[in-house]
């Protein structure tokens, strides 16, 4: 790694903004969108993107930034762990000039920005790939900026390129940098990541305190009915005044029962299945039982 490079005051201090705007969140989802737009700002990119892979060779979260929601949603569903994304996954870091000449570039859907250079980096916890993170589209002005910063030793002005440069608008440089931003991208996320599965395991236990209460005053409600409408309808004909009444009791504890279920069901109902659906839900929900249970 170039010393100079990525460990300039002005390359550091963009870091530690990063670094810190990553430790506040303590949400997956938030922490995802927090690298995403701050990677893309530190270098300067059109376009950034970063996808969580699962087990079934897709990918399980995919935040994007620097494409508004109407042309995200026309692209359509998520892509696949293929191509270059597959690249980067398994072979490390991939610096292009121009993705779509890429031997390996398999094309996008037709709502897709068009992208030309490309600057992939995967996120990893020592063996673990925790996402594929990557930047597209380098705005010109922001790589004239960044290179007019850098001086000869005599302080006589910017820095001719140097001989690893080409024509790719990422350079070398961008690349060392986004790797050292990686690094610590994985420890908020691990943290995060923690901080999740902790707060599920917490909140998958109060549930299971909710369904015992549930159980044990809904069960003692109906049976107190039971006995009530039981007593009802002995007294029917030998004494319908007191019968009514006893049905007046019946109603009464059917609508407290009622109330105390639909209390009970909102309670227990996931507050990720208005976010992420009845899918993405159920597929949580089956991974923090496996997580409790093994």
């Amino acid at each position: 790694m170039n010393e100079g490079t990525t460990r300039s005051p002005a390359g550091l201090a963009a870091v530690s903004d990063a670094l810190l705007a990553m430790s506040r969140r303590l949400e997956v989802g938030d922490v995802l969108k927090t690298i995403v737009a701050r990677a893309r700002e530190l270098l300067g990119a059109r376009y950034a993107a970063l996808g969580v892979p699962d087990d079934c060779g897709g990918f399980a979260r995919f935040v994007v930034d620097g494409v508004d929601e109407r042309t995200w949603k026309a692209i359509g569903p998520l892509p696949r762990q293929h191509g270059i994304l597959a690249a980067m996954l398994h072979e490390g870091p991939q610096r292009l000039d121009d993705v779509r000449t890429d031997p390996r570039f398999e094309g996008w859907p037709a709502a897709h920005p068009e992208m030309t250079d490309f600057l992939g980096m995967p996120i990893r916890d020592g063996d673990e790939i925790l996402g594929a993170l990557y930047l597209a589209n380098k705005e010109r002005t922001h790589r004239a900026a960044t290179e007019g910063e850098s001086t000869d030793k005599e302080g006589a002005g910017p820095r001719a390129p140097a001989a690893g440069d080409d024509a790719c608008g990422f350079t070398e440089e961008d690349e060392e940098l986004l790797s050292l931003f990686a690094q610590h991208a994985a420890i908020a996320l691990t943290n995060a990541r923690l901080y999740e599965r902790s707060r599920e395991l917490t909140i998958a236990e109060e549930r299971s305190r909710l369904a015992h209460e549930l159980h044990d005053a809904v069960s003692q409600k109906l049976f107190s009915l039971r006995l009530t409408a039981q007593a009802a309808a002995t007294l029917i004909d030998r004494a319908p005044a007191r019968a009514k009444e006893a049905m007046g009791e019946v109603a009464a504890l059917a609508a407290e029962a009622t109330d105390e279920l639909r209390a009970a069901v909102i309670e227990l109902r996931p507050a990720a299945l208005d976010e992420d659906g009845l899918v993405a839900t159920l597929r949580s929900q089956v991974q923090v039982l496996d997580r409790a249970h093994t």
